[in-house]
């Protein structure tokens, strides 16, 4: 029997990714919630056009006769949770939406999901999990050295962070609470196709295409670690399959890098791709930082490694490869999904930048 899962957000960056893989690579039936933000778009899904397997719901996880009648009617195996705003720079600029949707969102969703946990029997009981996706920002920054491991105290900076934090405390507290078979993830910067081009990665190859600044936050060496999305989507698939009750697990790609660095680096593929006569890095400016930007991020991601046996497939130098080509060869969906609500202008303060979380 084909397993059937609910995934809510499956319209944006890494939920879009995720549907994709689950209905074309494993053949699974899903339910797919998403409210269709600025950052949600059909146009990531297009492949799924007509397919048996995919089904679309325009609705907000903070709808609660909505999230009642389509569990009931749907009757999921698994509930796997993107739904989240998710940018930094949004959340300091208006952090009551973060609340709304992460906070609330998730709080609203646990709690359908639990009164239908409870109507459950046998194996379809046994068998159910509800996975929730999050971010290393909930631990905070770090210094030079050290990793974040999955019991390191959540010490979050931003609004965003905060609000990711309150939303994984709510997972936990239905666990330990309520019994409901929560996992969750919280993992390091994602890239890759279908990313809305307002984070670092996208945003710099599409400035850097344009011929515009490309513009750096303070110094720009905050380090992240960077994780290609289909690794990210994998990863999921195996907590889900394997993963221990109640527990959460870190997700990371091993590959901790500067600002600069993945600027310099998108720079000399975009040279090395499609050669002009000046080098793409003339076009690097620098700006003044973003209020509370996190120093440093790393994730210690054995815990994933060593219990369920999972790592990245990508390095970085294969995974931005393969991203730059994807913008290069998806031009129509960039300029569709830039609609006019966000055309590259610096959020959080006033004067034009790049979220660089």
């Amino acid at each position: 029997m084909t397993e059937k899962w609910l995934v809510t957000g499956g319209a944006g960056f890494i939920g879009g990714n995720f549907v994709l893989r689950q209905v074309l690579k494993n053949n699974r039936q899903v339910i797919n919630l998403d409210k269709l933000s600025y950052a949600g778009n059909l146009d990531t899904l297009q492949q799924l056009a007509g397919n048996p397997n995919h089904k679309f719901i325009h609705g907000d996880i903070n709808d609660s006769a909505l999230l009642s009648e389509l569990i009931a009617r749907e009757q999921p195996d698994v509930i796997v949770h993107f739904a989240a705003e998710s940018h930094v720079d949004r959340s300091i600029e208006g952090p009551e939406v973060f609340i709304e949707t992460n906070v609330m969102g998730t709080f609203n969703l646990l709690q359908h999901a639990l009164n239908y946990y409870q109507t459950l029997q046998g194996d379809k009981k046994q068998e159910f999990r509800f996975l929730h996706v999050s971010t290393d920002e909930v631990y905070g920054s770090l210094g030079e050295t050290g990793s974040f491991t999955e019991t390191t105290p959540y010490a979050p900076n931003s609004p965003y962070s905060a609000s990711k934090a309150a939303s994984d405390h709510l997972v936990r507290a239905y666990h330990h609470t309520y019994n409901l078979p929560v996992l969750t993830t919280n993992c390091s910067n994602n890239y890759g196709p279908f990313q809305f081009p307002e984070k670092l990665i996208p945003l710099m190859i599409e400035k850097a295409l344009s011929g515009e600044d490309l513009p750096i936050y303070g110094d720009g060496k905050n380090v992240r670690d960077w994780l290609f999305v289909e690794d990210h989507c994998r990863a999921i698939e195996t907590v889900i399959e394997k993963g221990r009750l109640g527990e959460v697990y870190n997700v990371g790609g091993n590959e901790e890098k500067q600002n600069i660095e993945i600027v310099h680096t998108i720079c000399d593929l975009i040279d090395d791709i499609q050669p002009t006569e000046q080098s793409t890095r003339a076009q690097i400016t620098y700006v003044d930082d973003r209020p509370g930007h996190d120093r440093r991020y790393a994730i210690d991601a054995s815990k994933l490694l060593n219990e369920l046996n999972w790592q990245p497939k990508e390095t970085f130098e294969s995974g931005i490869r393969r991203t730059i080509q994807w913008y290069l060869d998806n031009r129509d969906w960039v300029e569709r999904v830039k609609d006019g609500s966000y055309q590259g202008q610096r959020l959080g303060q006033s004067i034009q930048g790049v979220n660089q979380a």
